[in-house]
């Protein structure tokens, strides 16, 4: 099938970078996205994602990042992913729907507040990566 035609189908493996603290999430976020051909990373802390990031020969072509989590929260870990390399796209995922607007000034392009159907957050990811494939 040719390139154009699997990125219609949203068939082309992304790599998803997870940021959340809950083993839990983490988990899931990876056995939902993995199962769908896509290879995932995660970082259960802010300090240890920023560290990973600037490991990475090739960066993840989006972020997941929830807010609350020991040491550096979401925010913090967005601003700093942000400086390093601004064009991957952070979705902010959160149940403090109070720090929205701060998600987005920092730069997350989209907040999804919890709980949320996860193949929901799956296919606007994959949305987001396409999307940006498209235009670059």
């Amino acid at each position: 099938m040719p390139r154009r035609d699997l990125l219609r189908a949203g068939g082309l493996p992304a790599r998803v970078f997870v940021v959340d603290d809950e083993d839990f999430i983490r988990e899931l976020y990876k056995d939902m996205f993995e199962s769908r051909g896509h290879t995932v990373f995660s970082a259960k802390d802010g300090d240890e994602a920023v560290r990973l990031i600037k490991s990475m020969p090739s960066k993840p072509e989006a972020i997941i990042m929830d807010h609350r989590m020991p040491g550096k929260d979401g925010i913090q870990t967005t601003k700093e992913i942000r400086g390093i390399d601004p064009n991957i796209p952070i979705i902010f995922s959160s149940a403090d729907e109070t720090v929205r607007d701060q998600a987005i000034r920092a730069g997350a392009i989209s907040f999804w507040t919890k709980p949320f159907p996860i193949s929901m957050l799956i296919d606007a990811t994959m949305d987001i990566v396409n999307a940006r494939r498209r235009l670059f």
